[in-house]
């Protein structure tokens, strides 16, 4: 594993923060880890503060990704807000409507900040 997911515990959402290197398999992986960590702990709101390095991933990869991951996730969380430190570009928006045309929620931040004041009002 190349990556580290280190989860901490708000009133009504859960906040994510991964790092390591930015390959296929390790967005796979952490986002098949944090949906177990929010099944245990019963929460259905997700702030992702993705802080992977390295290159980018293609715009293929990132379909694939969103659209594979959408299929478990959905049904399954009310709010996702993803914030992705690295980013460039327009990419994330396009696995922001590939997530959301498949029933998984899931809004782009530019900051952590904002994220969290968003999802301050949702309920748990």
């Amino acid at each position: 594993m190349a990556y580290q997911l280190e989860i901490v515990e708000k009133p009504n959402y859960v906040h994510a923060v991964v790092t390591g290197k930015n390959t296929m398999e390790n967005v796979v992986g952490y986002l098949k880890d944090l949906l177990k960590e929010c099944e245990a702990r019963r929460c259905f709101n997700v702030l992702i503060e993705e802080r992977l390095e390295g290159r980018r991933l293609e715009t293929w990869d990132v379909y694939q990704i969103a659209s594979d991951n959408s299929a478990l996730a959905r049904g399954f969380f009310r709010n996702i807000a993803y914030v992705d430190v690295n980013a460039g570009g327009e990419l994330m928006k396009f696995a922001e409507t590939v997530a959301n045309n498949r029933g998984v929620p899931m809004m782009l931040f530019p900051t952590v900040a904002e994220a969290e004041a968003w999802l301050a009002t949702k309920p748990r």
